[in-house]
């Protein structure tokens, strides 16, 4: 059974900068989408980008996250750059089968226990 592991949440001001890893332990493949969601308080949890046979970014971060993995490592990491205090949630790894990318909550399988994110302003 595939388990994830989010590290590198934190407090940061307006405009920085953070890095998120997900690492993943168990039966992996890299046929296996990747996805991050994140979920702010009071609100559900939303697509924020994924990697499988490609990426994709939900419109609120596109050029700003990055995704990428390291198949070696089993590690899927978002770069986040020009943070807005919006960005503030805790942010969740997720994986799926296939390399199809998908932006809802059920077409994943699994997920990590979340790492939370502050951008104060």
């Amino acid at each position: 059974q595939v388990q994830l592991v989010e590290s590198g949440g934190g407090l940061v001001q307006a405009g920085g900068s953070l890095t998120l890893s997900c690492a993943a332990s168990g039966r992996t493949s890299s046929w296996y989408t990747m996805g991050w969601f994140r979920q702010a308080p009071g609100k559900e949890r939303d697509f924020v980008a994924a990697i499988g046979g490609s990426t994709y970014y939900a419109d609120s971060v596109k050029g700003r996250f990055t995704i990428s993995r390291d198949n070696a490592k089993n590690t899927v990491y978002l770069q986040m750059s020009s943070l807005k205090p919006e960005d503030t949630a805790i942010y969740y790894c997720a994986l799926r089968r296939g390399q199809r990318i998908r932006t809802t909550t059920n077409e994943y399988d699994t997920w990590g226990q979340g790492t939370q994110v502050t951008v104060s302003s």
